[in-house]
């Protein structure tokens, strides 16, 4: 009698768990660091979540600790942290990282929308760091299990991780904007050789003339001559960067199409590093319109900067990951 109580326990026991444990999927919790709270809040708004809470405690001496003031057991985990200088930004993520794993999150998904230290992906010269790679082993060995990034300096950088990797494109973005503008005598340029590929993508997609701008530079940052190959005369121009730093060249090339006999030139860039006097320069510069993404905190006064936020991109990606769906059905192009 005992034992058939007892048998009859541990079916009702063995089923009752066996469903919780089927029907089970990880919770998503999303976090943020710092100076990407804007960005994981917009995220948070679009997925209908609320952002999860953590702490970043300051010590005298520059040291911070980072903890969760919430539990992520089980959980999927979304650290969204752009890893623009200061490298307080890159170690706050690492931190995060180290701290959902060992608070036993289910995965841990580093949220990228900027990946800083891009610009540094090859040995260029002889005795250099390879920086992108070293920040790929960085953000692994702290416990990555997958990373979410939009517009990479160099595509090659995905190779870096050994985990996967979601490289998120801002023309789903940018496209529209353009189209917006209803601009004719269209032509796409680039300001440099080496995002020839980039701009030929927009101007297939828009099926309009590509030109592309030749410059030799004196040194880092500094723009020694410049020369355009393609016709510009009477055209309306739009300019296509990854990233625009100190905008020598960008408004360079901008002021070059103008003297070539451009009707107008705007630049659009994934990401407004802008450091100064960028701002001033584009101000001063005969572009008529600077078109960034949000992917990093840009606040200052520039009347010809426009704003795109890439937030709804990032929070459908993120539905996408959960529901092991495609994400490439959302690139307007690659």
């Amino acid at each position: 009698m005992a034992t058939n109580h007892l048998k009859s326990a541990n079916n009702i026991h063995n089923i009752f768990f066996n469903h919780s444990f089927s029907s089970m999927s990880p919770k998503i919790k999303v976090f943020a660091g710092t100076k990407s709270r804007y960005m994981a809040e917009e995220i948070c708004k679009d997925l209908g979540l609320e952002l999860g809470k953590m702490n970043i405690t300051h010590f005298a001496d520059g040291e911070f600790e980072v903890s969760f003031e919430e539990s992520i057991r089980g959980c999927e985990v979304y650290l969204v942290q752009s890893t623009f200088p200061n490298t307080d930004n890159l170690m706050e993520l690492l931190l995060m990282i180290d701290a959902a794993k060992r608070a036993s999150a289910a995965k841990t998904i580093a949220v990228i929308p900027y990946f800083g230290w891009a610009r540094q992906d090859r040995k260029d010269k002889p005795r250099v760091s390879i920086a992108a790679k070293l920040v790929a082993d960085l953000l692994t060995a702290a416990g990555v299990d997958r990373v979410i990034t939009m517009d990479l300096h160099a595509d090659q950088i995905q190779g870096f991780f050994n985990v996967p990797v979601d490289h998120l494109y801002a023309s789903s973005v940018f496209v529209p904007y353009i189209e917006s503008l209803k601009l004719d005598n269209m032509v796409i340029a680039t300001p440099d050789v080496g995002g020839a590929k980039r701009a030929n993508s927009y101007a297939k997609y828009f099926d309009v003339p590509l030109v592309l701008c030749h410059k030799q530079r004196a040194k880092a940052n500094v723009v020694a001559s410049m020369t355009v190959i393609g016709d510009v005369k009477d055209k309306n121009v739009i300019l296509v960067d990854d990233m625009v730093d100190t905008a020598g060249t960008i408004t360079k090339a901008a002021d070059l199409m103008l003297a070539n006999g451009a009707k107008s030139v705007r630049a659009l860039a994934s990401h407004a590093i802008m450091s100064d006097p960028a701002s001033e320069l584009v101000d001063k510069s005969g572009l008529t319109e600077m078109i960034f993404t949000n992917s990093i905190p840009y606040s200052k006064g520039c009347k010809k900067c426009t704003i795109i936020s890439i937030a709804r991109m990032f929070a459908d990606t993120i539905r996408r990951v959960h529901d092991f769906q495609s994400i490439s059905s959302q690139y307007v192009f690659r």
